[in-house]
């Protein structure tokens, strides 16, 4: 099956025995999304292991406000934990998963995952591995919120995502998403940036025009002008 194939070019699956092959050869469901499409809701069963074969989940909550704010991302041969506390717990799934770009998933049924956990040690290292992830990206996150600023924090964001141009594909209401605040908050952010020479903006994209200025930015060394800061008080 094409799924298994797509699934052995990552580091845990190629280690799996013949006898586990042949069962996710009849098991494991290929299943492609496109971009911003809804993979999981809040309050669902978790119908199995998801692995990410090409593309990116989102794992976001929703304050009571309907703000959005990104947990973690699922990246190409990974899997999201959350659904496999779902699964070997019984709980429904207490977030909601988003594909951040066109996606392919391999989602092997829970009962053929608990099975080959039993016996593959390359799955327990996977759920193993996921788990201290997610325990690492949730911690980095909380220390984020309550350390830095709405700007350091998208700044921080815009270098890890950037690709290795400099550019990024996304739009402000994304961003916002992401750092659970709103859009006319970037909005105000970005035109900052923009003042400042450190990014250009375009339709639906940003392209980084001075990396070490953002990166001095991110550890709060240098700041950046300010809408604020511009309107200064009359003397008296």
């Amino acid at each position: 099956m094409q799924s298994l194939g797509e699934l052995v070019r990552f580091e845990p699956f190629n280690r799996l025995s013949d006898e586990a092959r042949g069962l996710l050869t009849q098991g494991v469901v290929r299943k492609s999304m496109s971009a911003g499409a809804s993979v999981m809701y809040k309050g669902q069963p978790a119908s199995g292991a998801y692995m990410v074969l090409s593309g990116r989940l989102r794992v976001f909550t929703v304050t009571p406000s309907g703000t959005e704010a990104t947990l973690y991302m699922v990246d190409p041969g990974e899997t999201c934990v959350l659904a496999l506390n779902c699964l070997f717990n019984d709980l429904l799934y207490p977030a909601w998963v988003e594909a951040e770009a066109p996606t392919s998933l391999a989602i092997i049924p829970g009962p053929l995952f608990r099975r080959l956990f039993a016996k593959e040690p390359a799955i327990q290292d996977l759920t193993v591995q996921a788990l201290s992830t997610l325990v690492y990206r949730l911690m980095a996150e909380l220390n984020d919120i309550h350390s830095s600023n709405h700007k350091q924090r998208l700044v921080r964001f815009l270098l890890m995502h950037a690709s290795s141009e400099g550019l990024l594909e996304t739009t402000q209401q994304q961003l916002a998403n992401h750092l659970g605040t709103t859009r006319e908050v970037v909005a105000r952010l970005m035109q900052d940036l923009v003042a400042g020479g450190f990014v250009k903006t375009q339709r639906g994209r940003i392209t980084i025009k001075d990396l070490f200025g953002l990166r001095r930015l991110e550890a709060g060394q240098l700041a950046a002008p300010s809408s604020v800061r511009k309107a200064k008080a009359p003397r008296r």
